[in-house]
């Protein structure tokens, strides 16, 4: 490992000798520093001092349009962001106030929910079942917060490759929830930071926001997962006059577009081929560990491997008897309760961290320790 992969420098470092499964993050073996270094080079020379300006507010044209391109829509549609993070922050400053709802499934993403509620906002948890969020628990949800007076800001969910749980919803399910949020006028947040992380052959399902014409529904990608989060990158699918109305705030009228540089090296990844080449590599790469942490867990519980993303979701008797085990064994995971509710004790296991051989040590370990 890198000797500056230190505290101090990078977010978080496991105690030694403790196997890291918890994070959602890249092993460091699999962060793209040559490719992308090669890439700051190249937007240096194609762009000039121009990649030392500010940028355009909506964000630079070129990668708007490469990433429109890979979506099927017009740039129009494309705001450029500083991450995930970033992307629900601002949506939950301009389009909620505190007390308002937002709308999510029994178990999501942590840190995203901790937006919400720094911003005093109300998470309304709905049922959902191992096909995805139910509609019907959905238009439930929402008549019955109404009912009481209260504002729903949005519904946040995460069809593919769910954090934590790795589902994937299907595209009659999407069509279904889309169907019952245009019935009661309520905005999606699909965020969708795995979404290019498909591990396996299938016919991957639209995306929300496609199957909704961008109309409604709000989808949030990254290239958090797929380069790195250091560069602090995203991108933000809506209606053009939600992304302009962004697009016009304060924060980029003073600023310009977000990460400019940054945007302006990936483009050149996209645009030569390089970005692409990237996932095919990644995906492997990914598969491989996942299906090593597989291997290694044997007979423990867990529905079934995830066809993408990043986390295995392991089901047991209690989560204090999992989190246990795992202490014996050296082994950070996370809990499943730090996600929400979830309808039976879990915990997360993150295959994106380690190499193989680790992972698949990890897994034995754990599965000895669990029946211990």
């Amino acid at each position: 490992m890198n000797p500056y992969w230190r505290t101090g420098i990078v977010q978080d470092v496991a105690p030694p000798g403790i196997t890291d499964l918890a994070p959602g993050y890249l092993d460091p073996a699999l962060l793209p520093v040559d490719l992308l270094a090669a890439a700051y080079d190249k937007a240096f020379s194609r762009y000039g001092p121009a990649a030392l300006s500010y940028g355009e507010n909506q964000g630079v044209q070129p990668l708007r349009e490469a990433l429109a391109e890979r979506a099927g829509c017009g740039p129009e549609h494309i705001l450029i962001t500083a991450g995930t993070s970033h992307a629900l922050h601002m949506l939950a400053t301009t389009l909620a106030e505190p007390g308002d709802v937002v709308l999510c499934e029994p178990t999501a993403y942590d840190y995203g929910k901790q937006i919400f509620t720094d911003r005093g906002l109300r998470l309304a948890p709905f049922a959902a079942d191992d096909a995805g969020p139910e509609p019907d628990a959905l238009a439930a949800a929402i008549r019955r917060h109404r009912a009481v007076g209260r504002r729903i800001a949005f519904a946040y969910l995460i069809p593919t490759f769910h954090n934590p749980t790795g589902r994937l919803v299907g595209e009659e399910r999407r069509l279904a929830l889309l169907d019952v949020a245009r019935e009661h006028d309520v905005l999606v947040v699909e965020d969708d930071a795995y979404a290019e992380l498909c591990l396996d052959e299938l016919a991957m399902p639209k995306p929300m926001a496609a199957l909704a014409g961008y109309e409604g529904v709000v989808r949030l990608c990254s290239f958090a997962k797929t380069l790195g989060p250091g560069l602090r990158l995203g991108w933000m699918l809506a209606a053009p006059a939600m992304v302009a109305s962004a697009a016009a705030s304060g924060l980029l009228s003073s600023g310009g577009g977000l990460n400019h540089l940054a945007s302006l090296a990936v483009t050149t990844l996209i645009e030569d081929g390089g970005y692409d080449a990237r996932l095919t590599m990644l995906r492997k790469e990914l598969g491989a560990r996942r299906d090593a942490l597989v291997k290694g867990l044997g007979t423990a519980c867990f529905a079934r491997p995830p066809h993408g993303g990043f986390f295995l979701w392991v089901r047991g008797a209690s989560e204090e008897h999992m989190l246990a085990a795992a202490a014996r064994a050296k082994i950070r995971v996370a809990a499943g309760s730090r996600f929400g509710r979830p309808p039976t004790p879990a915990v997360r296991l993150s295959y994106s961290f380690n190499p193989p051989d680790t992972l698949f040590q990890a897994g034995r370990r754990l599965t000895q320790h669990q029946k211990g």
